[in-house]
C-alpha cells in the first residue's frame, strides 16, 4: 500500500496535470497552480506539496529559459549602459579611446574594442574584461 505522501503527491498529479510547457498560455496556467499551492505559506507545504512545487518550478524554469531568451549584449551595448549607471559622458573616455571620433564610434558600434582597451575599462568600470570582447 503507497504511503499517505505518495497518494498526495499522485493526487495532485492527476489534478494538475503537468507536463511539459510549450505556450505562453500553459505556462500561466503552471504559474496560477504553483501560485496557488504556494500562498498557504512554504512552512506550511505537506511533503508532497513540496515535492509538486520543486517540479512545477522545474518546468516553468525550463519553458521560461527557452521562451525569453535574450540576445547577447555586445561590447557597445555594455559599455554603453555601464556609462548610463554611472553618470559617465563620452568625453570621459577620450583619454581611453586617444579620440572623440574613436569614442564616438565605438559607442555607435562601428569599432571594436582592443584587448588592452578592455583591461583600461573593465577596471574603469570595476567588471570583468569578457564583457567588452
Amino acid at each position: 500500500m503507497p504511503a499517505a505522501a505518495d497518494l498526495a503527491y499522485q493526487q495532485l498529479l492527476i489534478a494538475h496535470r503537468p507536463s511539459a510547457i510549450r505556450t505562453k498560455e500553459e505556462n500561466a496556467r503552471a504559474l496560477k497552480a504553483l501560485s496557488g499551492i504556494l500562498s498557504k505559506g512554504e512552512e506550511n507545504l505537506t511533503k508532497a506539496e513540496r515535492k509538486f512545487v520543486e517540479l512545477l518550478s522545474t518546468l516553468i524554469s525550463d519553458f521560461e529559459r527557452s521562451a525569453y531568451r535574450f540576445p547577447r549584449a555586445t561590447p557597445a551595448d555594455v559599455l554603453r549602459e555601464l556609462m548610463r549607471a554611472r553618470g559617465t559622458q563620452p568625453r570621459d573616455l577620450w583619454e581611453v579611446f586617444g579620440s572623440k571620433g574613436v569614442v564616438s564610434e565605438v559607442l555607435r558600434g562601428k569599432r571594436g574594442i582592443s584587448k588592452e582597451r578592455a583591461k583600461i575599462l573593465a577596471r574603469m568600470f570595476g567588471v570583468s574584461t569578457d564583457l567588452f570582447i
